[in-house]
């Protein structure tokens, strides 16, 4: 499937085409997580952000959608895949959320990883229609995310696209709070 509105194409990809793309999403990682309150300035950020990105691309249900400029050039991304019904997602919770919530099946929810323009591109509805693609195409009952509370726009836009928060959640050891929100799709 692909969007073309205006400047910028919006395709969604399996995970191999994604995981053609590497080298192009780190570089929209390193433009996007300069900015407070993210503060990924070095190579070895990027790296460690992108550990998981070739096994996440082989999972099944992997999906993406990724902006691109006329030239080419990757200007945004979003993607991720179902999570398994043996996830530890749910136990980085920094508070006990009822079981009915964190229950996993394998098929239930969608974990998205990352979302991301670079800010040369922003505001021009590029992530609200990465959004809107990678949801349109996703299968499962809903979608589950970790924001940084500190990040305004991005709560905002959470927000606005219907998501609810769940908890907070520390999602690796040394990192910063995480709001994690949960967006239904589908009963």
């Amino acid at each position: 499937m692909t969007e073309a509105r205006g400047e910028v194409e919006v395709r969604l990809l399996n995970g191999e085409q994604t995981a053609q793309l590497e080298e192009q999403l780190k570089a929209v990682f390193a433009e996007a997580f300069t900015e407070p309150p993210y503060g990924e300035t070095s190579p070895a950020d990027v790296e460690r952000a992108f550990r998981r990105f070739r096994s996440q691309t082989r999972k099944a249900g992997f999906l993406a959608t990724v902006a691109f400029a006329p030239d080419g050039t990757v200007v945004g991304m979003a993607y991720g895949h179902p999570l398994t019904a043996t996830t530890r997602w749910w136990d980085t919770l920094t508070t006990p959320v009822p079981d009915q919530l964190r229950r996993e099946t394998g098929s239930r929810t969608f974990g998205l990883f990352e979302l991301a323009v670079r800010p040369a591109w922003r505001r021009r509805g590029i992530a609200t229609r990465l959004h809107a693609v990678l949801a349109e195409a996703v299968v499962n009952e809903r979608i589950l995310l970790n924001s940084r509370p500190e990040a305004a726009a991005a709560q905002a836009a959470y927000r606005a696209w219907g998501y609810q928060f769940a908890g907070i959640a520390i999602p690796w050891e040394g990192a910063a709070p995480h709001h994690v929100l949960v967006l239904g799709l589908r009963p």
